[in-house]
């Protein structure tokens, strides 16, 4: 049974607020079921002491048979890495579809990798969520779901801890699903709630143009990040099939507008692949591809999935370094969760993703 229209953890404050008045009870009751749901990551609101009239509201509306609902998936899984920093939990949605989520530790800071869509249809090769290939978008309630998953959890374990960082990073492409995306993280940052920074929040994109230009149109305050892969059309689109939608050259038009729009650092993201955009040549390419945009360049080796079989490479620090020597910052992203399947291109929720294909 779909509830993403009933779900409650998809509305904005303002929605909220309107849910309540239009049901006769008082606009200011808003603050202390947001608060509940949100601030306190509550699962079930009426656990939770309220106010006699919402409390009524409560008892009334949301619920097993009712016409509202706190939209949480169901927990099937909770794997911890051997790393000791990396917990991945897989999450069963209403109709059945599991998604993947993550938590990290760096430093004794949390960082959540969420997703945004069951599948993808952007068909990377290298990325095990593209080999899956596309079910449906994600809910606005099922993406904010997953941050209170964790924050709960996190709870639960840390008590004296927050989460601090999302990154759109998880499965699915997040600018493919832009509205429901950008709707649930001015969501979770909303400092009555989740209270998470916009400069805490990256968005990850393969290459999706229009929404790039979006983005920038929009002034959305999130940090952007964006899969390049190649440093010329033939070496990027034998990886990144979107790229024969949106080629390079538009690729980084729109990158040079979003930068000089926004006056925003651009994260790029660079997955090392031996023999296949390793080389310091490709470096030194790359390095006039990013000409004049305020950038960074993550380095990220090459994790195994099993529907591609290229291999990590051995050439990384050369890469960097010649990257560094036309000045542009550059660092390796650090590993998290690779003995679990939780580091970068590798979430697929293999167990149960083909239950729920329409």
């Amino acid at each position: 049974m779909s509830v993403s229209g009933n779900s409650l953890l998809g509305l904005t404050f303002a929605e909220l607020e309107s849910v309540l008045v239009a049901d006769g009870v008082l606009a200011h009751h808003a603050k202390q079921l947001w608060s509940t749901i949100h601030r306190q990551a509550a699962a079930d609101p009426s656990s939770v002491p309220l106010s006699p009239p919402l409390a009524k509201w409560v008892a009334e509306n949301i619920g097993e048979g009712k016409n509202r609902f706190i939209d949480l998936p169901e927990q099937a899984e909770e794997i911890h890495s051997s790393d000791g920093l990396t917990r991945k939990y897989l999450l069963r949605l209403a109709d059945g579809q599991v998604i993947e989520t993550v938590l990290m530790e760096y430093g004794g800071r949390f960082t959540a990798c969420v997703s945004s869509q069951a599948g993808c249809a952007m068909g990377c090769v290298f990325c095990a969520t593209g080999q899956m290939g596309f079910v449906r978008h994600l809910t606005v309630g099922e993406i904010v779901a997953q941050v209170l998953h964790v924050r709960r959890a996190l709870a639960a374990s840390h008590p004296h801890r927050r989460l601090r960082n999302l990154v759109l990073m998880g499965m699915g492409e997040p600018l493919h699903n832009y509205d429901a995306v950008m709707k649930a993280m001015d969501i979770v940052s909303n400092p009555r709630g989740c209270a998470i920074g916009a400069a805490h929040i990256a968005i990850s994109t393969v290459g999706y143009v229009p929404n790039i230009l979006r983005m920038a149109e929009e002034q959305r305050p999130y940090r952007l990040a964006v899969s390049l892969h190649g440093s010329t059309e033939a070496e990027r689109s034998a990886l990144v099939p979107a790229s024969k939608k949106w080629d390079l050259e538009t690729l980084i038009a729109a990158c040079r507008s979003y930068s000089r729009d926004t006056g925003k650092r651009i994260f790029f993201e660079w997955t090392l692949i031996a023999g296949k955009n390793d080389s310091e040549e490709t470096a030194r390419r790359l390095a006039v591809l990013l000409e004049g945009i305020d950038s960074h360049v993550n380095l990220i080796p090459l994790n195994p999935t099993e529907g591609y079989d290229g291999h990590s490479s051995s050439s990384g620090r050369a890469f960097q370094e010649t990257l560094r020597q036309a000045g542009i910052p550059c660092t390796f992203r650090q590993r998290r969760g690779i003995d679990v399947a939780a580091g970068c291109g590798m979430l697929k929720a293999a167990k149960f993703h083909n239950i729920a294909k329409p």
